[in-house]
């Protein structure tokens, strides 16, 4: 069967590679960048095509041999590009964390015969896998909370932070309004809000503060308390506000000497060379998902508990493991046919049917990303 992966980032390489990996497969990824092409042909067989994806028109064409697409554009580009794939009619398992509502392509995705999962990274992503299966064990649900974050193991200042996944969209997390369910009501707040300091298992004290990072739960889970938060090292949230407010992430264009500028484009300058994660360097994801309600009269709580490291002998970052690998079980799981409800498929619907859930922890655990259970 042949899959064609769009994307060759951080996280698209890791996907093709391990999709290229299966013998039963045959894997396409297109990419403009020629350079992360070539670099990631030369760990496994696969094929390439350099293309611009930012141009639509052309996606038709590109993915027209494929069984299955697997999405790894950057935000601003999903949904478009999750759009004009479901058009052509062909399966999607997608990661990219676009603004829109993706649920606003389900009709198209039905009238097409399209099952197409959306948000099937790490968070959102195996985070819902985890609350749709929790949910299912549960009659009632009082409470979700989500924490997450990708790190670098190596604190350097100023930042003490590296992008893990696409930089701009590090960034829409520090800008985007933050919704949340609190008393069954949906909740909207600045990002960024809502500090606080956690000690975690094997790394220590973290800060977390509001993002949004719920997206489909809060459709797809009833349940009067729903929160999600994004990790750091202590003393980031500071930084980063600082930023905001002073006006470095507006995409408002400004006149600097006669020459308009957005100061978001000033910014991402800047700062992407810092943040960017060296070849070796290693980082680090920790999350945690707790899911409380009842059942059989009794209160329970299902935690679910993720410390990953920098995977050596593959030359894998954390959150490109964590983040593709989920994408590319559930890619196997789609190809299969074992899953193929159509329409716009959340996680979290894929964590509710046992035997899939299953499929999805073994696959992870095979790849060395174990998440811990605990019931109390």
């Amino acid at each position: 069967m042949k899959v064609t992966v769009l994307g060759c980032g951080m996280v698209g390489s890791a996907m093709a590679i391990d999709l290229a990996k299966d013998k039963n497969l045959s894997v396409t990824v297109i990419d403009k960048n020629r350079e992360a092409l070539e670099k990631t042909a030369k760990k496994v067989d696969l094929n390439t095509k350099q293309a611009d994806l930012s141009d639509l028109t052309g996606i038709p064409e590109l993915i027209s041999d494929a069984d299955l697409i697997v999405g790894a554009v950057p935000g601003f580009m999903g949904f478009q590009t999750v759009k004009k794939t479901i058009e052509t009619g062909k399966n999607v398992v997608d990661i990219s964390f676009f603004p829109e509502d993706p649920f606003a392509l389900d009709k198209l995705a039905k009238d097409k015969n399209v099952t197409a999962v959306v948000d099937c990274g790490v968070a959102p992503g195996s985070s819902n896998i985890l609350v749709g299966h929790a949910v299912s064990q549960l009659e009632w649900v009082e409470e979700v909370i989500i924490y997450v974050g990708g790190l670098p193991v190596r604190r350097q200042w100023p930042y003490e932070y590296k992008a893990v996944f696409s930089p701009i969209d590090v960034i829409e997390e520090y800008t985007r309004p933050a919704r949340f369910i609190e008393h069954g009501k949906m909740v909207t707040k600045t990002a960024l809000t809502d500090a606080e300091l956690i000690d975690f298992p094997q790394i220590g004290t973290l800060e977390a503060f509001n993002t949004d990072g719920l997206r489909t739960l809060m459709q797809t889970i009833k349940a009067p308390f729903l929160k999600e938060k994004t990790l750091r090292y202590p003393g980031h949230i500071e930084k980063m506000c600082m930023l905001r407010e002073s006006g470095f992430f507006s995409q408002k264009p400004i006149d600097v000497n006669g020459t308009k500028i957005t100061p978001l484009d000033f910014t991402t300058k800047l700062l992407f060379p810092l943040w960017k994660l060296k070849e070796g360097e290693e980082d680090i994801t920790v999350m945690q998902v707790s899911v409380t309600g009842m059942t059989s009269g009794k209160k329970r709580t299902f935690t679910y508990y993720l410390f990953d490291r920098y995977h050596a002998e593959t030359q894998t970052t954390s959150m490109a493991g964590t983040t593709g690998y989920t994408a590319t079980v559930v890619a196997r799981i789609v190809l299969s046919g074992r899953y193929a409800q159509k329409g716009i498929i959340p996680p979290e619907y894929l964590g509710r049917d046992e035997i899939c859930f299953n499929m999805i922890r073994e696959g992870l655990a095979q790849r060395d990303i174990i998440f811990h259970e605990r019931i109390d």
